[in-house]
């Protein structure tokens, strides 16, 4: 376990390297233990160590490997010169809320793309059309399980896409598929919810890959 310390507010959570659970249950939180909204986003002004926010738990994120990195910043980088002014693209310092009636959620995804006129808030986005997260060991189970299923509760959101960084892989969920997944190993993919097609040459270039 290691100790986190947001705001006033000294915190237990998960340490970076321990495995999170695919999709964690929902209980009630004792007083001690809750974090707010409010305390948590203050606290990730002053913290070192970036914290992803499920239901007043935080949880530290761990370090990237530089084909993680590389594939992030390739994707990041072709969306951002190929796509228009009123599209925003961030890469991994920008969270994503996401509220339903009985959760809140904060994440901090790989790549994400939001062309919509509300997404004004500084520290984080509520109407993204894409969400991409580069798969690891440490997140891979999170990512395709608990994540996959918060994301999907984004109004706006029209694909989610898992990128391998071992191998050449992108699986594409689309919401106008009924969230079926749609693979690509080789030539172009296709990103519909922002109607742009990118090489796997392009998305995996200076990674050994």
């Amino acid at each position: 376990m290691a100790i986190v310390r947001l705001g006033a507010i000294v915190y237990s959570n998960l340490s970076a390297s321990s495995a999170r659970w695919p999709i964690r249950p929902m209980q009630p939180q004792s007083k001690t233990s809750y974090l707010s909204v409010q305390d948590y986003l203050a606290g990730e002004l002053e913290s070192d160590v970036r914290h992803e926010y499920v239901d007043g738990e935080v949880y530290a994120m761990v370090g990237a490997s530089d084909r993680h990195g590389l594939i992030s910043l390739n994707l990041a980088s072709l969306f951002s010169q190929r796509l228009p002014d009123r599209c925003q693209v961030f890469m991994s310092d920008m969270k994503v809320r996401i509220q339903t009636a009985e959760r809140e959620v904060f994440y901090y995804p790989d790549v994400l793309v939001s062309c919509d006129s509300r997404d004004r808030e500084t520290y984080y986005r509520q109407y993204p059309c894409l969400v991409l997260e580069v798969l690891s060991p440490h997140t891979e189970r999170i990512d395709r399980f608990e994540k996959s299923l918060f994301y999907r509760q984004l109004e706006t959101l029209q694909e989610y896409v898992l990128v391998s960084q071992d191998y050449r892989q992108l699986e594409i969920f689309r919401r106008a598929d009924q969230w079926k997944c749609t693979t690509y190993t080789e030539g172009e993919v296709q990103f519909h919810a922002i109607d742009l097609r990118v090489s796997v040459n392009d998305i995996y270039r200076r990674t050994d890959r």
